[in-house]
């Protein structure tokens, strides 16, 4: 049993020292619906090699965890019905069941470092969810990130999630966080959450020096690069908080709770704001690829 494939274009970068970078399946698998999913995952790709950087979309076919899906499978993926979502713990399930599957962060963040690719780009990171004091709910993203010494660019976590509490989560893990340009937090869908993290970098070429000087004192966790969308492709802000309140209102009274809240809070907001909030997905997953790119160039650059 094949326990990981790399195509031989990434491995073959990876080797050599050029710029590789990895990307998540799950957004083309159960983020986005058909055919815009197709759509997004081959622009993504596109944009990479435009920018002389090598892709490494990461997912499981056939019960085969593959780093570097070809442009067959990644269409396979987004177009076959009865492709399961795999996060860390479910990697070797889905390979002896012969499952095809989009990885979450964690399990993208996981197969990646096993290839040696060292950058990411995702939409947003899980995080801890709301009442987690009570119910224990955090995402398995979190854990799995302090243990991998990479380099992940995201728009910071979804605004459903409670983001004070994974801002100390973060800290108490050890995890990095440091702002494209900017001190405010993002939220995903909105450029500022209204919570401050305590760190800016100006450049890709200063994220790769932070990550060269983290490797050299011997940290394992990974540096977290929160990449706001645009102020003018995020979600309008008095929109974005109105129907997140009554997203979660609708979801206490229906009772909707545990792993059923992300989806019933996801689908209402795509409802509410007219498809807008998939717009917002899209802009924000364009720009994370983009500057991840960008880092991995200096990335490979700087050694």
């Amino acid at each position: 049993m094949t326990a990981l494939r790399v195509a031989d274009e990434v491995r073959d970068a990876v080797d050599a020292g050029r710029p590789v970078l990895a990307l998540e399946s799950t957004i083309f698998t159960h983020g986005l619906p058909r055919p815009r999913n197709l759509q997004v995952a081959t622009e993504a790709e596109e944009r990479v090699r435009a920018a002389g950087v090598v892709p490494a979309t990461i997912g499981v076919v056939d019960g085969i965890p593959t780093v570097g899906l070809s442009a067959e499978e990644i269409a396979r993926l987004s177009t076959s019905d009865g492709v399961v979502k795999a996060s860390l713990r479910d990697l070797p399930v889905a390979a002896v069941k012969g499952l095809s599957a989009g990885t979450t962060v964690a399990a993208t963040a996981h197969l990646a470092h096993l290839a040696g690719v060292r950058v990411f780009s995702t939409g947003g990171l899980g995080g801890v969810h709301r009442r987690a004091q009570e119910t224990f709910d955090e995402s398995a993203d979190l854990g799995t990130l302090a243990a991998l010494p990479l380099v992940v660019v995201s728009a910071g976590v979804k605004s459903i999630l409670d983001i004070p509490l994974t801002l100390e989560r973060l800290e108490t893990l050890n995890l990095a966080v440091v702002g494209y340009r900017t001190t405010d937090y993002p939220g995903f869908y909105i450029s500022d959450s209204g919570y401050d993290i305590e760190y800016a970098v100006d450049s890709p070429a200063e994220i790769a020096r932070i990550a060269v000087v983290r490797d050299a004192l011997g940290l394992a966790s990974t540096l977290l690069v929160a990449n706001p969308v645009a102020s003018d492709a995020q979600l309008d802000p008095d929109l974005h908080d109105d129907v997140l309140a009554r997203a979660l209102a609708e979801a206490d009274d229906a009772g909707v709770s545990g792993h059923d809240t992300t989806p019933f809070l996801l689908d209402f907001m795509q409802r509410e704001t007219g498809g807008r909030s998939l717009d917002v997905n899209v802009e924000v997953y364009r720009g994370n690829v983009a500057l991840g790119a960008e880092i991995a160039r200096a990335m490979a650059d700087a050694g």
